[in-house]
């Protein structure tokens, strides 16, 4: 989505003419890839997908997801003053509620993108809610779930790629 293409004249003994580049730049969206929720394992998360309610999942091999919120919902917020983190091996279908985020703009609840099973919380955004500002997509994840269904981060037709959310914030400016 963030790409551009780059044009250099290409000289060779034969013709002059474009070459094209692709580059893409880093997302603010995008998963941190020095935090957790991507160094979990070593191969990095299998899926990212991300939610309308600006939400986010990565998911690994071994069944398990970390969940946050994305740069976009963190700005809209601004200073964080307060997370309310889930308790574990609390079962929660998708769209459910497992916590809130509170700023000094406003309070917001975090829904459940996937079905499964809470298994632990990010207790340092108890004393750092910050985070949540700071690296949204890394050190500010709110919770790790162990997927009840992991071919549900295909199924769902509410789950969206980087790309497609990042479509989305376009369309929702216009």
């Amino acid at each position: 989505m963030f790409s551009r293409t780059l044009v250099r004249t290409v000289r060779t003994a034969y013709k002059v003419g474009p070459a094209r580049f692709s580059v893409r730049a880093q997302s603010s969206n995008a998963l941190s890839k020095t935090a957790l929720p991507f160094t979990y394992s070593s191969s990095g998360p299998t899926s990212v997908k991300y939610t309308t309610q600006h939400e986010w999942v990565a998911a690994h091999a071994d069944g398990t997801a970390f969940l946050g919120i994305t740069k976009y919902a963190a700005d809209a917020l601004g200073d964080a003053t307060y997370v309310e983190l889930p308790e574990q091996e609390t079962q929660l279908e998708a769209g459910e509620p497992y916590g809130s985020v509170e700023s000094v703009k406003s309070a917001s609840e975090v829904y459940q993108p996937v079905a499964g099973e809470i298994i632990e919380a990010n207790t340092k955004l108890e004393s750092h809610p910050q985070l949540i500002n700071q690296d949204p997509l890394g050190e500010g994840w709110i919770a790790r779930i162990k997927i009840a269904d992991p071919k549900a981060l295909e199924s769902q037709d509410d789950l969206m790629s980087l790309e497609q959310y990042e479509r989305s914030l376009k369309e929702d400016e216009h």
